[in-house]
C-alpha cells in the first residue's frame, strides 16, 4: 500500500503564490506517474500537473506557464509550486501516485484564492 499526505494548501491573495507538498510512504517503487488535480466546487476532477520520472512534466493549459510540478524522490516527496494565482484556481488539490500495484490518492488540500 502507498500512503500520500498533502501539505501546504491555505489561503492567498490573487496574484499570490503557495507550494504545495505531497508525501508518499509505504510500497514506493515502480512509480509510472505522480501528479496533481483539483476540483472545484461543483466540477469534476481535473489534471492540473503530471510528472514522469525526474523531468517528464504536463500541465493542462490553465495553469502552464504558472505552475511547476517537481519531485524529490530522495524525500519521496512530489511538490506544486504556483505562482499568479487567481480566482479560478481555487479548489481541493489532490496528490495522485500511479504505480506497478495501482493508483492512490490523498485526501486533498483546500487552495482557496480570495481577496
Amino acid at each position: 500500500q502507498v500512503q500520500l499526505v498533502e501539505s501546504g494548501g491555505g489561503l492567498v491573495q490573487p496574484g499570490g503564490s503557495l507550494r504545495l507538498s505531497c508525501a508518499a510512504s509505504g510500497s514506493i517503487f515502480s512509480i509510472y506517474t505522480m501528479g496533481w488535480y483539483r476540483q472545484a466546487p461543483g466540477k469534476q476532477r481535473e489534471l492540473v500537473a503530471v510528472i514522469r520520472g525526474i523531468s517528464n512534466t504536463n500541465y493542462a493549459d490553465s495553469v502552464k506557464g504558472r505552475f511547476t510540478i517537481s519531485r524529490d524522490n530522495a524525500k519521496n516527496t512530489l511538490y506544486l509550486q504556483m505562482n499568479s494565482l487567481n480566482s479560478e484556481d481555487t479548489a481541493v488539490y489532490f496528490c495522485h501516485l500511479e504505480s506497478i500495484l495501482g493508483e492512490y490518492w490523498g485526501q486533498g488540500t483546500q487552495v482557496t484564492v480570495s481577496s
